[in-house]
């Protein structure tokens, strides 16, 4: 009997970039790909009777309430979904002797570094999402030791809502386009995050049972404005991008200036390969390009 795995969020990016996975691993695991018509995560009576039915060997939380502003004002969705059924899960894993991987954020952290953030640095978000996740993190590892959380940051993919797909959809309307230039992170591309996941599995799989935090993103630290001038040089633009600071674009949610995070563990631990972003950039462009 082939390991079952259960991904939520199968709708988000990180969730369709597994399913793109799934295949090149069917011959040694089951996956239960879900969205909220399957397991609806803001109820968390729905947690414990899901796990009853389909006894998953694995679980990868990629659901989350990413609505940065919105969480805002949204609190109680944004706590439910990002803490409190997290919690439920984790303990629900527990139980039924399931790896638990669950996604966070470098929006743990407060911006005010200067230089990369260890797993073990102090979380102090800095807006409601960032919270909820930091404490999503806590009821993760109380309720389930043996628990992965994989903090990952500016996460994009050629499926969904992103920053790469906003600006190309931006540079194609408009003649010029600001962005802010004073806060400075490490994309993601959500391929790669999946295809490290899987790794994480298979080593699980191998009998190497290790638990606890890990950093995930690609390497290189840069500002959005420097992501944005790289995305429109690949993709051959010329709209004019000028560079603005924060205190010019207001949000409802302030956001960390400086999120980078030192993903070293993970290459460490798992043999994780750990890509440049401008690398990964390029590869996302060209699919999408291509459609």
């Amino acid at each position: 009997m082939r390991p079952i795995i259960v991904v939520t969020g199968k709708n988000g990016q990180l969730g369709w970039e597994l399913q793109q996975l799934a295949s090149a691993f069917e011959d040694r695991y089951q996956f239960f790909f879900t969205d909220r018509t399957q397991l609806d995560l803001s109820n968390i009576g729905s947690v414990y009777p899901f796990f009853e039915t389909i006894k998953p060997q694995y679980f990868i939380n990629c659901a989350a309430y990413t609505a940065v502003d919105k969480a805002e004002s949204d609190q109680d969705t944004a706590m439910a979904i990002n803490a409190t059924v997290v919690g439920e899960i984790a303990a629900c894993c527990e139980e039924f002797n399931c790896k638990l991987i669950t996604i966070s954020t470098d929006y743990v952290f407060n911006g005010k570094g200067v230089a990369p953030y260890k797993v073990d640095t102090p979380t102090d978000p800095v807006n409601y999402y960032g919270a909820t996740k930091a404490i999503g993190e806590q009821l993760a590892i109380t309720n389930n030791p043996a628990a992965i959380i994989i903090r990952t940051s500016w996460v994009y993919s050629a499926h969904g809502n992103n920053f790469v797909k906003t600006m190309l959809r931006l540079m194609n309307e408009r003649p010029e386009i600001k962005v802010v230039n004073d806060q400075e992170g490490c994309p993601t591309y959500a391929a790669d995050l999946a295809a490290a996941i899987m790794q994480i599995v298979q080593h699980h799989s191998e009998g190497n049972h290790v638990a606890g935090i890990f950093h995930y993103s690609n390497t290189g630290a840069i500002t959005w404005f420097q992501f944005a001038q790289a995305i429109k040089e690949e993709a051959g633009l010329s709209t004019n991008i000028l560079p603005i600071p924060s205190s010019a674009f207001p949000t409802p949610a302030k956001r960390p200036s400086y999120s980078v995070m030192d993903v070293q563990d993970i290459a460490t631990v798992f043999g994780v390969e750990l890509k440049p972003w401008k690398e990964s950039l390029k590869y996302c462009l060209s699919s999408i390009l291509l459609k």
